[in-house]
């Protein structure tokens, strides 16, 4: 739909400008003027939200919970292991290589108000990134660090206007991160939903579970 309406606000802003040169020409200065400028100023407004759109792609819809990628292991040194990374639904594969004995995604989440809401647009998620992280402090702080993106952001970046400008965008009701973590082991599977209070990782076989299990003990 938002696609549509820039489309329709070009339109206008093109038919504006014609007219504008038209009356131009027929010497009508004051009204080719006025075309001209109302015919400008909606042009820049597709354009804008033309940008923002783009951006915006780069985000899922989020209306109920939803499984938005499945995560394997492959050990391969102590403290190092492979990740593949499956996103739901598009099917898309990454491969990394995190240090440490836990993985962490993150995301981030954006919902609207008012006519955002009338316009069909849902609270929205992107995947940001992925990294490795230890159990120890000290570890964490002096061992290798690795964390990768998982997503482009073209175009204008709604999220730090949001952030930065709130009273700008009176249409964007919340944005914030989220985050979920789990131990790493050779031959773990999880999947990773999003849901509307964040992220969420499950086990989905035996391998994660056992893990799972182990590690809440230590962490309890």
């Amino acid at each position: 739909m938002s696609n549509a309406i820039t489309i329709l606000i070009a339109l206008f802003g093109a038919v504006l400008l014609i007219l504008a040169f038209h009356r131009l020409v027929r010497a009508r200065f004051v009204a080719a003027g006025a075309s001209a400028i109302m015919g400008v100023l909606l042009l820049a407004l597709a354009a804008l939200l033309f940008v923002v759109s783009l951006n915006l792609h780069t985000y899922a819809r989020l209306t109920y919970e939803q499984p938005v990628a499945e995560i394997v292991f492959e050990a391969r040194a102590p403290q190092e292991f492979r990740a593949t990374l499956a996103h739901i639904p598009s099917g898309r594969m990454q491969l990394f290589t995190l240090a440490g004995d836990e993985w962490q995604i993150d995301a981030r989440v954006l919902k609207w108000r008012g006519w955002a809401t009338l316009l069909g647009l849902d609270a929205q998620y992107r995947l940001e990134r992925i990294g490795g992280r230890y159990r120890d402090i000290e570890q964490e702080r002096n061992a290798p660090r690795t964390v990768y993106a998982l997503s482009e952001n073209p175009g204008l970046d709604l999220w730090m206007l949001s952030t930065r400008y709130p009273r700008w965008l009176p249409f964007v009701d919340a944005v914030y991160g989220s985050a979920t973590y789990m131990p790493m082991a050779h031959g773990a599977r999880y999947q990773v939903s999003m849901t509307q209070s964040g992220l969420v990782a499950r086990p989905m076989n035996q391998a994660a579970a056992t893990a799972t299990e182990s590690w809440k003990r230590v962490v309890d």
